[in-house]
């Protein structure tokens, strides 16, 4: 099972003292801002062993994160296969989310940026997409900053009900040739 380090982070297994600060940010009305529901602790726990039972099957997922300087458990960042048909699958997905008092130091950025090494790397991906409400300027912001680009090939997002202003998805990609040179 993959497990790696940043300059700040440690991308790692779950663990069961995870689960609580992971159910407290799901229920977070700030950090689930472009979700279209907050989560209860039985489907944040779901995500969990979805997640676990995935670095099983295959040796990658969403890793938890923790600060390096502290242990601190500040959320997750990963790759995934999106569960949903959407209009690009098959596709790995790098995607992201921390608890807010962890927001504007740069820890998606660099968590993504390690997920989408691993992904070039050490798994052998050709390309990884990531995608979100069009209203979300910050992950927008954090996809370009790691080198993603808008591939203009917006969609509704089929797990948002119709008539949401949160269906409206944008695609970001990037592709190993474009990570290799950035």
């Amino acid at each position: 099972m993959i497990e790696l380090d940043t300059a700040r982070l440690r991308l790692r297994q779950w663990r069961e003292p995870d689960r609580a600060p992971f159910a407290a940010m799901n229920a977070d009305p700030a950090v689930m801002e472009f979700f279209p529901a907050l989560q209860s602790r039985a489907a944040s726990d779901a995500s969990i062993d979805a997640w676990q039972a995935q670095f099983q099957e295959r040796g990658w997922s969403n890793w938890a994160v923790e600060l390096r300087s502290t242990g601190s458990f500040i959320g997750f960042v990963g790759l995934s296969i999106p569960r949903r048909l959407l209009p690009f699958s098959p596709c790995v997905e790098v995607g992201w989310r921390l608890a807010r008092e962890h927001w504007g130091q740069g820890f998606a950025t660099e968590g993504a940026r390690a997920a989408l090494r691993v992904g070039f790397e050490q798994i052998g991906l050709d390309d990884i997409v990531s995608f979100t409400s069009v209203l979300n300027v910050r992950s927008r912001a954090v996809m370009e900053r790691i080198g993603m680009h808008d591939t203009h090939q917006d969609f509704e997002h089929p797990g948002i009900p119709e008539g949401s202003p949160l269906r409206r998805h944008c695609l970001y990609r990037i592709f190993r040739g474009q990570w290799e040179t950035s």
